[in-house]
């Protein structure tokens, strides 16, 4: 067949954060290498991620993220397969805009019924069995961190990242997620800058970030933060970076394909299920945003993944194990598999 049209329905805004675009923008970037042509359905939040990460991106502009203003924003569109990376769908969303085409539903939450030909979860703890009874028969699950879509330049410095993980601690990476939810990378930082003496903080923000202005003052008087906003160079900054703080979204895993040492701080119910299970495997320390002994328990983290080198590097081991940074190339191949498969006989 010739080269297939392949919609990607997001979501994206200061509630759900910028993850959906970012690792469904991975996987459109793999699948144009292959001759795919990929077009991005846009509402206002989408768009300004993609204008700051990927600015030749073809998009389709959206009024809103409801189904309904999705639905008319492909009025008298021709495409081939879909990429549904958005929680507030559902499988009558789903069917009523793929109209039987080949599907890609990418979730984290096993909550609700779907409609995907493939659905993609890179949970490190997830279960075919949690989808039971929400999939259409003989749809095929894609689970765990190997699918995760990671860009491939993560996976470009790898090796080089590995070799030298444990070694004293000199930069921490901040990354509280490009909308940082409610400005918590202020409140982080302020917990850091009295604790971490002469180190050096790189702290990833998005340009609309709340945290933003303040951070920008603090950065003037401050010489240990450096911002780095709608940065292009999050891979080589998780590689030079000794430890991190971070939320565990889909930015996880570009840490562990470089086994970069982290403290996870959970920020919403659907983050904790994976968090927990990369504490259990010893692959991340982790606290919860909620707790109520949370800055107790956030500075000892701190202060262990700063002092304890044997830490560090059983931390690098242990998340390195769990994510290879390939799974966009293994997504792609599936995905292209099955459109070339023709369209799907549920409608």
């Amino acid at each position: 067949m010739s080269a297939p049209r392949i919609l990607f329905v997001v979501d994206a805004g200061p509630q759900v954060g910028g993850g959906h675009v970012m690792r469904s923008l991975t996987l459109a970037n793999v699948l144009s290498a292959r001759e795919a042509a990929c077009v991005f359905v846009a509402p206002s939040a989408v768009s300004v991620l993609l204008a700051a990460f990927a600015a030749g991106m073809p998009q389709l502009p959206a009024a809103s993220g409801e189904p309904r203003d999705l639905t008319a924003a492909l009025a008298g569109e021709a495409f081939d397969a879909v990429v549904f990376d958005h929680y507030g769908l559902t499988e009558r969303d789903h069917r009523a805009i793929a109209q039987g085409r080949p599907t890609l539903v990418i979730d984290d939450l096993a909550d609700r019924p779907l409609a995907g030909d493939l659905v993609l979860d890179s949970g490190p703890g997830r279960h075919e069995e949690d989808y039971e009874g929400f999939l259409p028969d003989g749809a095929r699950l894609l689970l765990g961190p190997a699918y995760a879509p990671v860009r491939p330049e993560f996976a470009g410095l790898r090796e080089a990242a590995l070799a030298w993980r444990g070694e004293p601690v000199g930069r921490i990476l901040v990354s509280m997620g490009l909308t940082d939810l409610g400005g918590v990378t202020a409140r982080v930082v302020e917990r850091l800058r009295p604790k971490i003496g002469d180190l050096a903080l790189d702290i990833v923000l998005g340009g609309d970030a709340p945290s933003l202005a303040g951070l920008t003052k603090v950065a003037r008087r401050d010489a240990r933060l450096m911002l780095h906003v709608d940065t292009p160079h999050m891979a080589r900054l998780t590689a030079e970076a000794d430890i991190a703080v971070g939320a565990p979204g889909s930015s996880t895993w570009e840490r562990c394909t470089l086994g970069l040492p982290s403290l996870l701080v959970v920020l919403a119910p659907n983050q904790r299920p994976a968090a927990e299970t990369l504490a259990e495997r010893g692959a991340a320390l982790v606290v919860d945003a909620e707790a109520q002994d949370f800055g107790p328990a956030f500075d000892r983290a701190l202060m262990r993944l700063i002092t304890d080198a044997q830490l560090r590097r059983e931390l690098a081991v242990r998340s390195a194990e769990i994510c290879d940074g390939q799974g966009a190339p293994r997504v792609a191949d599936v995905f292209l598999q099955r459109i070339a498969a023709g369209p799907s006989a549920r409608q």
